[in-house]
């Protein structure tokens, strides 16, 4: 099935937790939680997000190769300036997803326009 969400005035977070429940498959009464629903989200306008300027400075990402002195710290500021707010979409969906093998399929589901 093939969803359009609008995130004209959305809140980061809410816009996240729905575009994962629909590429989950959680609203379908064909959900099985070892399948791949086979939904695909497309979220539109995502450069008119509401994100909180507090939120903007204090959110960070976390990366950690492995190495010593391989962990990279990167704030929401400076990923929306670099790759837009469809990074951000991007990052906090994956977030809310569960960590299994569907992850990834899942994640190719997701469609991101600015």
């Amino acid at each position: 099935m093939q969803y359009t969400v609008d995130a004209t005035g959305k809140t980061l977070g809410r816009l996240a937790s729905d575009v994962a429940s629909k590429l989950m498959g959680k609203g379908s009464p064909t959900f099985m939680r070892n399948k791949l629903s086979g939904n695909a989200v497309t979220v539109t306008n995502a450069a008119k997000l509401k994100v909180a300027e507090q939120k903007l400075r204090e959110k960070t990402y976390i990366q950690y190769s492995g190495y010593p002195g391989g962990q990279k710290i990167e704030s929401m500021q400076a990923v929306i300036t670099k790759k837009g707010y469809g990074e951000a979409i991007r990052k906090a969906v994956k977030g809310m997803l569960p960590d299994n093998k569907l992850k990834n399929g899942m994640m190719k589901q997701l469609t991101v326009t600015e």
